[in-house]
């Protein structure tokens, strides 16, 4: 388990992390999420003991890493896809690890097959592609067999299949009972991955909680009607204090009521339904939404780029 209290870290005048408090439970994947410059990876490393909070506590299984007798076997991370010597095979660096972590050396090769990197093990890993590096550095994370884990950014650099490899991977480590904690920007594969996210903004928790209940509470989220009597039905349901939109296939968006609500409005006029059916919305509309005021750079809109004069 990871536990955050009151997590704040400044640099000099700038505020990277705000007063963070949230918990990461066992047994399920949580995502990270918020915009660029909004403190993720600054908590991160200040859950590893590599930055010293300004403020605040944040602790691994009751315990901060630094106090860890042996922390590679209570929790593993990935914070940066290169973080190995470049002139180390990826054999000689997990090796290493190993040993100054008192760990059997069958665990290295079990690794490098779980990684997909046992062909090319004898290689200086200095010369590995991103995804490369990536495996790498999850064959790292999980050399010590921790019961937390700590990713940023791991799919940066894989191919599909070797995104859907981590998809299965870390859903299948949560299923075991470990503690998993990663962060991404690809909202479509986080809504494949996580259980559950913990979202922040200017370094200030915005939210946390699992990802049903915030696609549930989404204003993107809408019941879809199609009826030959719609021209009925909509303002019945405006009058129960449903939003209606017409669309243009001539069917009814209808926000502010669910779908049970919306048939048994239909019911009391004898109206027909085609089509009832509730449209959640998408993890990148939620979390847009959520977000919205705490985005920090923000490209101004694509028409600007066709404004410029040639000279």
């Amino acid at each position: 388990m990871i536990n955050a209290q009151g997590l704040t870290k400044h640099y000099g005048a700038k505020v990277a992390v705000d007063d963070l408090t949230f918990e990461v439970r066992p047994g399920a994947v949580t995502g990270f999420l918020g915009p660029n410059g909004s403190g993720k990876s600054t908590t991160m490393r200040m859950i590893m003991g590599l930055d010293a909070p300004t403020r605040g506590t944040v602790t691994v299984n009751g315990q901060r890493v630094g106090d860890l007798r042996w922390p590679l076997r209570e929790v593993g991370a990935l914070l940066e896809a290169r973080a190995f010597h470049p002139g180390r095979t990826a054999r000689a660096h997990l090796t290493m690890l190993a040993q100054t972590n008192r760990l059997p050396a069958r665990r290295v090769d079990d690794l490098l097959e779980l990684v997909g990197l046992s062909a090319v093990a004898d290689q200086r890993a200095g010369k590995f592609s991103l995804g490369m590096g990536q495996r790498l550095g999850i064959a790292a994370a999980l050399l010590g067999d921790p019961g937390v884990l700590i990713f940023d950014e791991p799919v940066n650099g894989l191919d599909p299949d070797g995104i859907r490899w981590v998809r299965h991977l870390l859903r299948g480590l949560a299923a075991e009972g470990r503690t998993v904690f990663v962060s991404s920007h690809l909202m479509s594969e986080m809504s494949l991955t996580a259980d559950e996210v913990v979202i922040i903004g200017r370094g200030r928790l915005i939210d946390q909680t699992a990802i049903g209940e915030l696609l549930a509470r989404s204003a993107h989220q809408f019941v879809r009607v199609r009826s030959p009597q719609a021209s009925t039905v909509a303002p019945a349901l405006e009058r129960d204090g449903a939003t209606v939109t017409l669309e243009d296939d001539g069917s009814l968006s209808v926000r502010g009521l669910d779908a049970a609500s919306v048939g048994e409005v239909a019911a009391t006029l004898g109206a027909t339904l085609h089509e009832l059916s509730t449209q959640s919305a998408s993890l990148e509309e939620a979390f847009m939404e959520l977000t919205d005021t705490s985005v920090e750079y923000r490209g101004a809109p694509t028409d600007a780029a066709r404004t410029v004069e040639a000279p």
